[in-house]
């Protein structure tokens, strides 16, 4: 069984794809350590929202999962949507390399549709349709989104958060036009 993959983005100063990947036999470890640092009135993480002490807290579980991120940075580009269009494409690429079974996609609902063709598309191209498959989800159906909002935003804002969360990412890949 290949890994899950779980997908979310900042657009602070360009759009910066986050992909946490996690494999098949740490999902329920790492949903029950998502769930432990998800306090009693919250139905998701939002790490925007979150106080500094929090987040730190959250990072700290969050380095120890395990999880591998790669960032897809497409701050190059003009046009959102040609950039989220590229980083959908370099990620169906290297989901296919990975032999990834699942693709989570923080929901966008203005996004969706251009978001199925461009996943569909991709997919028919690389040889993947039936063997990879992708949900868009919301972050309280799937704990597990909070792993690459909480990495996208910390990349993002820069400073002790980047390197809060440096130790996870394990590429950067620039995604050209």
């Amino acid at each position: 069984m290949g890994p899950h993959i779980f997908v979310d983005e900042t657009k602070e100063r360009g759009l910066i794809l986050a992909a946490a990947i996690v494999d098949v036999p740490r999902l329920a470890a790492a949903r029950q350590a998502v769930a432990g640092v998800t306090l009693s009135r919250q139905r998701s993480i939002h790490f925007c929202k979150e106080r500094n002490d929090r987040r730190r807290e959250i990072l700290g579980a969050f380095r120890r999962l395990g999880a591998a991120v790669v960032l897809y940075d497409a701050t190059a580009h003009r046009d959102h949507r040609a950039a989220r269009e590229a980083c959908l494409r370099a990620l169906v690429l290297d989901a296919v390399k990975l032999d990834a079974e699942r693709l989570v996609l923080e929901l966008d609902d203005s996004r969706r549709d251009a978001d199925t063709r461009t996943l569909n598309h991709e997919m028919r191209l690389a040889g993947a349709t039936g063997r990879l498959r992708y949900d868009h989800m919301r972050a309280h159906e799937e704990r597990l989104l909070s792993l690459p909002d909480a990495v996208a935003w910390s990349w993002a804002r820069g400073g002790e958060w980047k390197a809060a969360v440096l130790p996870m990412v394990e590429e950067i890949r620039s995604v050209a036009h």
